[in-house]
């Protein structure tokens, strides 16, 4: 697997791996992977406890994701499965808020699931994407050289 380079964010990224053995996102070609994001602050890791601020707030940390792996953010997302406790009106009205938002030029490919748990107490919304960046992959593999 030395092909793929992987990334975790500043503060709670580095504090993931370090505490739970992930990673945030990696490269593999031209796509780059993340792993699900969650409506935390990016620097606390503390949840919000308002659904939409936390769908909110997860759209934000895929998108501080995404450009920490060299990607150019929501304009390059083509997938994205999203999960939810609960999977209500309210839910899916803030991630089709967010959509138009983060994404006003592409509608990608989405799943949208209702669970039962999530990684945390906290957690209502876990979102994980896949991005297009074969600009970006060009880039990263001259930094590897």
């Amino acid at each position: 697997m030395s092909d793929l380079r992987y990334y975790a964010y500043k503060e709670v990224g580095v504090r993931n791996r370090a505490n739970y053995s992930y990673n945030q996102a990696v490269r593999v070609g031209d796509r780059i992977e993340c792993a699900g994001q969650g409506g935390w602050d990016p620097v606390t890791g503390e949840f919000y406890k308002e659904i939409n601020a936390q769908i909110d707030q997860a759209f934000a940390n895929v998108d501080l994701n995404l450009r920490d792996a060299g990607g150019k953010g929501w304009s390059q997302v083509f997938r994205v499965n999203s999960y939810h406790v609960p999977l209500n009106n309210e839910a899916l009205e803030a991630m089709v808020r967010n959509f138009r938002k983060w994404m006003p030029n592409h509608q990608p490919l989405w799943t949208c699931v209702g669970v039962t748990r999530l990684g945390e107490d906290d957690m209502r919304v876990e979102i994980e994407v896949s991005a297009y960046d074969p600009e970006g992959a060009k880039a990263a593999a001259e930094e590897a050289k």
